[in-house]
């Protein structure tokens, strides 16, 4: 029996079982303003893409849940349940020093992702989960395969501001950068984080 636990503007995660396991299923919703021909070939691609890159991810040193099944025809990946808490309602009411160490660990985890050429595309503490002392990256629908530093600064500026708005202190994304630093290109990057930071500024002032 499926539970649905979340509803997303494209796609619908429920809780359910299988061959005795408990599972996340992710199915892509049907888009009714598209082609029906379009809209099953794009939800296809989409599935399959973000298959592919949680399998890389994982051959990349990065915790992401198992997969135990990709079905083509009903646009679902069907996955492990990761029991634990999000990033997002734990960090804050840690100690200090746990803090930090987290947040290396984050970063480190995006250095892996980034330097074989992973791009999340949503990485936010919504989207990480602790669980056995191991920090879970979930939800890579929005990611691609690139080694573009503009991508790879994109990336990084997303985290930076879910941080700001949603997390009480500002040395959070400081820790996250030390951790990053494991990334070959992070000096690049961290200048095209600040490059970013310029460009919105200048468009909030027009």
């Amino acid at each position: 029996m499926e539970k649905l636990i979340k509803r997303g503007a494209e796609a619908e995660i429920y809780l359910s079982n299988y061959m005795g396991r408990e599972v996340v299923i992710k199915r892509r919703i049907k888009k009714a303003y598209r082609i029906k021909e379009i809209d099953e070939e794009l939800r296809s691609q989409r599935t399959k893409k973000e298959a592919l890159l949680m399998v890389e991810a994982r051959k990349a040193g990065v915790a992401v849940p198992i997969i135990y099944d990709v079905d083509l025809k009903k646009m679902e990946i069907t996955m492990q349940y990761v029991k634990g808490n999000r990033i997002k309602d734990c960090l804050d009411s840690m100690n200090e020093s746990v803090q930090k160490e987290l947040c290396k660990k984050i970063g480190e985890s995006i250095a892996f992702l980034h330097e074989n050429g992973i791009i999340h595309g949503d990485i936010t503490t919504s989207n990480l989960i602790l669980a056995n002392e191991r920090i879970y990256f979930i939800d890579f629908g929005l990611g691609e395969k690139s080694n573009d530093i503009e991508k790879k600064g994109v990336d990084m500026h997303l985290l930076m501001e879910a941080l700001k708005a949603a997390h009480s202190k500002e040395q959070f994304f400081e820790w996250v950068c030390k951790g990053y630093k494991k990334h070959a290109d992070w000096k690049e990057v961290i200048k095209k984080i600040k490059e970013i930071e310029k460009r919105g500024r200048y468009m909030v002032r027009e």
